[in-house]
């Protein structure tokens, strides 16, 4: 138990001393004049309000303690909001790091990107990324912070095969939204700069199954007219050379307007001009009137004000008082009101939560810390440290204090916890390609963990598929049960959310795992027989 104001706690035993005793007083005073009139008189008023003094030191106590502000225990406050599903997929082929937009095509994509998703939030999410073939990055969830820094670590680089292939991306987006069940519309927002290496009509008989399938597709348009040249820089940041293609010429790039307008017309989708400067807006208005389904969401509270507790017994003490002597009692009753009006009106002085709501991460992130190392606020105030550390990028301390968070015994805290824990082993895997596998088994062992707390929850189970399927065939089959003795075969066999099944996910997920193999699989024949890779790659 803490309070917001400990001095009143402090000084309300005297102050309540000093009112007992002026009613003590008080009294007195009424007996002795009564005595004076008559020694009857005197013996009925010694009989009456004799608790008087008493009733009134304790009411004193307790509005002083109302005033004090006392927080104790925790509260989770479950909110309804309107959500509709959304799919951000983004181009990471070379040809998006071409800076003919003041910076790359690539970082302009992933903040406009980000900004859309912060601008989201309240609805549901997913994140697809392409190039010379799609995968996904996250199932289309709630969790908006997550997708943010998955956004931050796309790069061309986690992807074998380059070059752009805009029909895989369109059938994948759209598997994965239609694997959604709610009445909500389905969004398919694609990031890119039209340049496209597969043929034309098959990305056009994509856009048309998209249009077939009541998907809403959005593209938005990256890079300009004019050619340009790619750049090949360090990990410093410092401009090396300019990418060149198998035979020594410099690779040339430019916005293709034309497979855009054709995959629009076809798709009926609406297209975000290159030249807007508020593209991420621009596409918030464009799905503002699209139809969305309830969606509830869970926030947790710590230290909740308990101003009414003892507000609420002071008011029973006067009702009580009152029905004995009316007079007095009405007067206390009235300044009892009135005090009780006041704590209430005290808002939570949480700094942390405070900067929180603000979205100032990192304000938010050093409170929390400082509130972790004065033991204040125990598992859930450990949570939100850790997940103030993945939104700002900070994977030792979003690694250190979910952990342990995730040894809670509030089960709702332990399962939000191997929840985000797993998200941060995922985005590890994808930067830190020498320890990937390490990090796929911590996430992997992440999500069983929280699948025994919630078995039918539909994003750890995505999450889990994605952390095996991410994996070497070999390493993934070989990867050690889950505790408890159940094994992965039973943990998929589990019941499973009416609007998924394991088919469902099957489908969608390993399309991008054959896809992957047979790349590399090309690549090898190709480097071991000598041949000249003639694909384009950017």
């Amino acid at each position: 138990m803490k309070f917001d104001t400990p001095f009143l706690l402090l000084v309300s035993p005297l102050v309540a001393l000093v009112f007992g005793g002026l009613a003590l007083w008080a009294r007195r005073v009424r007996i002795a004049r009564a005595s004076n009139w008559s020694f009857e008189l005197g013996a009925q008023a010694r009989g009456h309000r004799v608790f008087v003094p008493l009733i009134v030191a304790v009411v004193t106590l307790l509005v002083l303690g109302a005033l004090a502000g006392p927080r104790w225990g925790s509260r989770f406050v479950v909110a309804e909001t309107k959500a509709l599903n959304l799919v951000v997929a983004m181009d990471i082929s070379r040809s998006m790091l071409a800076e003919d937009v003041g910076t790359s095509r690539l970082d302009h994509a992933k903040q406009e990107a980000k900004r859309l998703i912060h601008d989201l939030r309240s609805d549901r999410l997913g994140l697809i990324a392409f190039a010379g073939q799609s995968f996904i990055m996250s199932p289309v969830t709630a969790d908006a912070s997550a997708l943010q820094l998955l956004v931050d670590a796309l790069d061309p680089e986690i992807v074998s095969a380059g070059g752009t292939q805009l029909s895989l991306v369109l059938r994948q987006g759209r598997e994965l939204l239609m694997a959604r069940t709610e009445v909500a519309d389905r969004v398919l927002v694609v990031f890119t700069d039209g340049e496209a290496h597969d043929s034309l009509s098959a990305v056009v008989l994509e856009a048309e199954r998209l249009k077939r399938d009541g998907v809403h597709l959005v593209i938005v348009a990256q890079g300009r007219r004019e050619s340009a040249r790619i750049p090949v820089r360090n990990t410093s940041g410092e401009l090396v050379e300019y990418y060149r293609d198998q035979d020594g010429n410099y690779v040339l790039t430019s916005r293709s307007d034309e497979v855009m307008s054709a995959v629009a017309d076809a798709a009926h989708a609406a297209v975000v001009a290159a030249e807007l400067p508020d593209q991420a807006g621009a596409i918030r208005d464009l799905v503002e009137g699209y139809k969305r389904t309830p969606q509830a969401t869970t926030s947790a509270a710590q230290n909740v004000l308990r101003v009414w507790i003892p507000t609420l017994l002071a008011l029973a003490l006067l009702m009580f008082q009152m029905f004995r002597n009316p007079t007095g009692a009405l007067v206390m009753l009235m300044l009892t009101l009135g005090i009780g009006s006041v704590a209430n009106a005290q808002q939570p002085t949480n700094q942390a939560d405070e900067a929180w709501r603000q979205n100032d991460i990192a304000a938010a992130a050093r409170h929390y810390l400082a509130q972790v190392r004065a033991g204040e606020g125990g598992d859930t105030t450990l949570y939100n440290a850790g997940t103030a550390g993945m939104a700002l990028g900070d994977t030792a301390l979003g690694r250190q204090a979910l952990e342990r968070a995730a040894e809670s015994l509030d089960p709702d805290i332990r399962f939000r916890s191997l929840y985000n824990l797993g998200l941060l082993r995922l985005k590890l895997a994808v930067i830190d390609s020498p320890n990937e596998e390490a990090h796929l088994e911590a996430a992997r062992r992440a999500y069983r963990h929280a699948l025994l707390l919630r078995p039918g929850d539909q994003s750890a189970k995505w999450n889990l598929e994605l952390a095996i399927r991410r994996s070497p065939p070999s390493q993934s089959s070989s990867s050690p049960p889950p505790p408890g003795g159940q094994s992965e075969d039973r943990l998929q066999s589990e019941e499973q959310p009416s609007d998924l099944s394991v088919a469902q996910a099957d489908q969608i997920l390993n399309s991008a795992a054959e896809d992957e193999r047979a790349t590399r699989e090309r690549l090898n024949r190709r480097r071991q027989t000598g041949e000249s890779l003639r694909d384009k790659d950017w």
